[in-house]
């Protein structure tokens, strides 16, 4: 699978990015964003939750194919995903994955908006406009029925890696039978004293490769493969202690750890942009059909994010959208300067950018 992720020094560093422009979402919509901005000379950072670019398409059904991108008869949501990586490549678009944005500010003027974007990561974006690409929203991690469980987030638990230093010779207890799970059981074995990995069942959705690395580790003595499910934490909270664990015939036995992370999937929320006054309609942020912007100036929705009369889910419906925004982020970024409009197939100036020339 294509996974694009930052090195351990870029992250939770309190970074300070300037740039045009900040996309949410690194789906199929914000992807193109970056394409259209970047035929315009403008710059652009775009922060996804999840660990590897390309949204519902990667996460969700990276092998389902699909049938409706104009003069591409089948793709799959993996090879759309890829295929747009290779498409945004000359624009050099920097992309924080694993991270959140958790708050906006708004620094300057409707005719000269500037923003101020941070993250759950500790990351802070000043930029001149902003795209929602974020689908429905931003997948959040569901919350394992565990009692007491939210006084150890945190602390003891975690449901994502941040920084894979932080679990620097801790007994880290991984829950699930995902891709997520597994590559994480394989990332972190170096560097946790010891990792333990749980599961319902002995069967995986992950990648074969990774179960068969997982297998060979344990069956070497070098980490823990247990049956069952957690029912219970140990330790005064907020220091996690163990586990106990649930077999299917009910007898129960304890895990030491300090750390665990439940890998239990994803859920669709609107996220903090529900907060940030764009006068939502019904959870969708409602654009006009010119150049997609919100209530707010500076502020654009497109993708599966948005609304207005006629509104298609469709990805190509979210790439239409993306061209035309990027049209009026010209604006903001480049106030005195004319937008001359040009086709790749015949102007030598954007085959240039494209590096094709």
């Amino acid at each position: 699978m294509l996974t694009v992720k930052p090195s351990e020094d870029e992250r939770g560093t309190g970074e300070v990015h300037e740039t045009d422009v900040v996309i949410i979402g690194a789906g199929p919509c914000g992807l193109f964003a970056v394409f259209e901005l970047g035929l315009l000379d403008i710059k652009a950072h775009v922060v996804d939750i999840l660990d590897k670019a390309g949204g519902q398409c990667a996460e969700l059904y990276p092998e389902k194919p699909i049938y409706d991108i104009p003069g591409v008869p089948f793709v799959t949501g993996q090879g759309l995903t890829e295929n747009l990586m290779t498409q945004i490549a000359p624009f050099g678009a920097q992309l924080h994955l694993n991270e959140m944005v958790e708050t906006l500010e708004t620094l300057g003027t409707p005719q000269a908006p500037r923003f101020k974007l941070t993250t759950d990561a500790g990351a802070t974006f000043l930029c001149k406009s902003i795209i929602l690409a974020a689908g429905g929203g931003s997948f959040q991690p569901k919350r394992p029925p565990i009692p007491g469980i939210e006084d150890y987030e945190g602390t003891g638990v975690f449901y994502a890696v941040r920084r894979m230093e932080s679990f620097r010779d801790r007994k880290v207890l991984i829950v699930g039978g995902g891709d997520s799970a597994l590559d994480w059981t394989l990332n972190l074995h170096p560097v946790a004293e010891r990792i333990t990995l749980l599961h319902r069942r002995d069967a995986f959705r992950a990648a074969p490769h990774s179960v068969e690395q997982m297998r060979a580790h344990v069956a070497g003595g070098a980490m823990d493969f247990h049956l069952g499910q957690v029912v219970s934490l140990k330790g005064t909270a907020p220091k996690l202690e163990g586990a106990v664990i649930r077999r299917d015939d009910n007898s129960t036995f304890e895990v030491e750890c300090d750390a665990m992370l439940p890998f239990f999937g994803l859920t669709m929320k609107l996220g903090p942009v529900a907060g940030w006054g764009l006068n939502l309609n019904e959870n969708l942020v409602p654009v006009d059909t010119e150049k997609f912007e919100t209530s707010t100036p500076g502020i654009f929705a497109i993708g599966a994010i948005n609304h207005y009369p006629g509104k298609l889910k469709l990805i190509l419906s979210g790439f239409h959208e993306a061209a035309l925004a990027a049209q009026k982020v010209h604006r903001y970024v480049y106030p005195d300067k004319k937008l001359l409009f040009q086709y790749t197939t015949s102007s030598s100036s954007l085959q240039k950018k494209l590096k094709v020339a």
